[in-house]
């Protein structure tokens, strides 16, 4: 079966009204009900990856004092409108 990628078939019981939209989806988009959630899981996953990459930053940001004070932060935001530019180093 060349091309053909291995899969697994997994189970969760979902709400009644969010198994209608998927239905109502994929009757719209013409597609199966499994592609619709095999799209959506696949979405949700690459967010949560890349929401897991940018907290890793962040905390190495911390970790090694790469921060702005909040006061510098506030008082940015207070000076946009005075078109003025406040260093924040």
């Amino acid at each position: 079966m060349s091309g053909t990628t291995d899969t697994k078939l997994i189970t969760a019981p979902i709400p009644l009204p969010l198994a209608e939209k998927v239905e109502q989806l994929a009757m719209r988009l013409k597609c199966s009900s499994a592609w619709i959630i095999k799209q959506a899981l696949t979405a949700w996953i690459d967010e949560e990856e890349q929401r897991n990459v940018l907290t890793r930053e962040a905390i190495e940001d911390v970790n090694t004092g790469k921060i702005v004070n909040h006061q510098d932060v506030q008082n940015w935001i207070n000076n946009l409108n005075n078109n003025q530019i406040v260093n924040c180093n």
